[in-house]
């Protein structure tokens, strides 16, 4: 996943058209929020995407730019300004993110081995009154690319991303949730090829799957329907932790 993203990380910022519209209304969510004192960081940072909408709606609090992969913090202009750390979250959260008054994170936390497992430590890392926002893909994504893959009898190769009922349970087990939705968002009508080959282009391929051999993929492409959009669906869920 990280050699992924790093060979598209200089392409990123400009293509991942999505991620930039998500990271936009995940800020709106956090900007007006009463944040308590303690650190605040963007969890799966990346180019800086959620940072610099936050800045653009006025947050002023310093963020902490996180993510596994070098070469997006490089790419990352909020990195040298408030700040960054080279980490893996499958490991947890760093010492230094203990007791904090933020926690965001857009379009990460579905690259974790155990998403639910670890949104569970980001709840448990927030200070009393401190607010969790996030926005993930979720499994109900892709049902295009799941049909054709059905139709054409090849297996589905895309990363299994986390139910979000699963996810909204974490937070409402840990947090006063204030905005938990499901939203579905349709990109035009693309075949098969161009739209693997958009994932492609920012380095959001990356799955534990094998590759489909050349036949299969084939057959795959054949059975994609080019005249829908591709549904990603969304949640997007803001919580504080209560004293």
């Amino acid at each position: 996943m990280r050699a992924g993203f790093g060979r598209r990380a200089a392409d990123y910022h400009q293509q991942a058209g999505l991620q930039r519209a998500v990271a936009w209304r995940l800020a709106h969510h956090i900007a007006p929020l009463p944040l308590p004192p303690g650190p605040a960081a963007d969890l799966g940072a990346g180019t800086g995407l959620l940072g610099e909408a936050l800045q653009r709606q006025g947050l002023e609090r310093p963020l902490l730019q996180l993510d596994l992969c070098p070469e997006l913090l490089a790419h990352n202009s909020l990195a040298s300004k408030h700040g960054h750390c080279l980490w893996d979250l499958n490991g947890g959260l760093p010492p230094q993110l203990r007791g904090t008054g933020l926690l965001g994170s857009s379009f990460a936390l579905q690259w974790l081995g155990e998403p639910a497992a670890a949104l569970r430590q980001w709840c448990q890392a927030l200070a009393p009154g401190g607010w969790l926002a996030l926005a993930v893909p979720t499994a109900g994504s892709f049902p295009q690319w799941h049909r054709a893959a059905r139709a054409a009898e090849v297996p589905f190769t895309g990363l299994a991303l986390p139910p979000a009922p699963a996810l909204a349970a974490v937070a409402h087990e840990a947090l006063a949730v204030r905005h938990c939705r499901q939203l579905r968002f349709s990109q035009r009508p693309l075949d098969g090829r161009r739209f693997l080959g958009s994932l492609r282009a920012i380095g959001a391929l990356t799955s534990p799957a094998p590759r489909l051999p050349g036949d299969q993929l084939r057959r795959l492409l054949q059975h994609w329907p080019s005249d829908e959009g591709v549904t990603w669906e969304v949640l997007m869920l803001v919580g504080q932790r209560l004293p």
